[in-house]
């Protein structure tokens, strides 16, 4: 899984990070670190499903779900064949 990681960590590097930005890791919060907001969220979710073919249901979707890339990995994983 940690292909799985990287990617993600990669697109919300690419997507949500300045330049001038601190790098992240897997564990740094997201929603409560203020890097990912409820709009970028819905765009990261779509990215998700369409990546790896799933459907994240919306009450599984909550900001405590996506608050870093191992919490968004574990979600994946519930819905990958």
């Amino acid at each position: 899984m940690e292909e799985m990681k990287d990617v993600i960590l990669e697109y919300v590097t690419n997507e949500y990070l300045e330049e001038d930005d601190d790098e992240i890791s897997y564990d740094t919060p997201l929603i409560s670190g203020g890097i990912v907001d409820s709009f970028s969220m819905a765009s990261l979710k779509r990215f998700l499903e369409v990546k790896y073919k799933i459907s994240i249901p919306d009450d599984k979707a909550t900001p405590e779900a996506f608050d870093s890339v191992d919490k968004i990995v574990e979600l994946v994983k519930e819905y990958v064949s």
